[in-house]
Parts: C-alpha cells; structure tokens; sequence
C-alpha cells in the first residue's frame, strides 16, 4: 500500500510540470538506490524538487542527499572531495566547488525529505548523485536540460 501511494505520488509531481516550473520527487532508499536516473526540465524554468528518504536507517548511518553539478564536472573527483567534507554534510564548501555546484538538498536520514528550489540552467545534461561517502558510485543520475 505504501509503495502504491508513493508512485501514486511520483505520477502527480511528474504530472504537474508546467511552462512556469516543474515539480520533481526523487525518492533514496537503504538499499542506495535513487528512484529516478534521469529528469527533463526546460532552461530558465523554475524547479522544484523534492528528496525523499523511503528508508529506516538514521541519517549518521545511511544519509542521501541530491547534489546537481554543472556540465564536464568530474564526479569521481568531485566525489572524492565530498569525502573529506563532513561537517558540511559532504557538500565540500570551497570556491571552486562551489562554482560546480548547481543545486543541492540537505543530507536527510531514512523517513525525512527536503525540498530545495532552483532555476534550471542553459540547455544540456548535469549530473546529480548522492555525495554522502561511498554512495555516488551507484547513486547517480542527469538532469536534461532542454532549450525553450
């Protein structure tokens, strides 16, 4: 029942993009999964996006987050610098991270959600994963970003 309910969920939220904005729900598990790889929205477009954590596990021991990054960025690299950002939630906070960093939600643990906000970029394909140690190597996905 509880899965039918959140796909009922996911169906409406995908459902209601709009020339104005577009309202994403992306749902993480204990099993390290994100629920959606990909999402299309269009450039200058406001975004709204919704994170989910469907799972138990507290977020000390299995948090996700949504971190969206620009174009060309290397995410192994990128990721190995999350690593070593603990006390800001392995969202590194240097200048040059940073400038690579489109978008991000808070670190959430298993039954919490966040909410971020965001107009969507010129045209092409981000990359979005999950900067919590360990995790980007399965939690992965791209926004695609399409023209007016």
């Amino acid at each position: 029942m509880k899965q039918l309910l959140l796909t009922l969920l996911t169906a409406f939220f995908v459902q209601q993009i709009s020339a104005q904005e577009a309202k994403i729900l992306i749902t993480a598990s204990d099993q390290m999964v994100y629920d959606t790889k990909e999402f299309e929205v269009t450039e200058g477009q406001k975004v709204i996006l919704v994170l989910k954590n469907i799972g138990k596990i507290p977020v000390s021991a299995m948090g996700h987050n949504l971190v969206i990054l620009e174009q060309g960025t290397m995410l192994p690299v990128f990721a190995a610098k999350c690593g070593e950002a603990k006390s800001t939630n392995y969202v590194p906070q240097d200048a040059e991270s940073k400038k690579q960093i489109i978008a991000h939600t808070k670190l959430i643990g298993g039954g919490q959600f966040d909410k971020i906000t965001f107009t969507a970029p010129a045209a092409g394909s981000y990359p979005f994963f999950c900067s919590y140690p360990g995790h980007f190597s399965v939690m992965q996905g791209v926004m695609k970003v399409k023209a007016k």
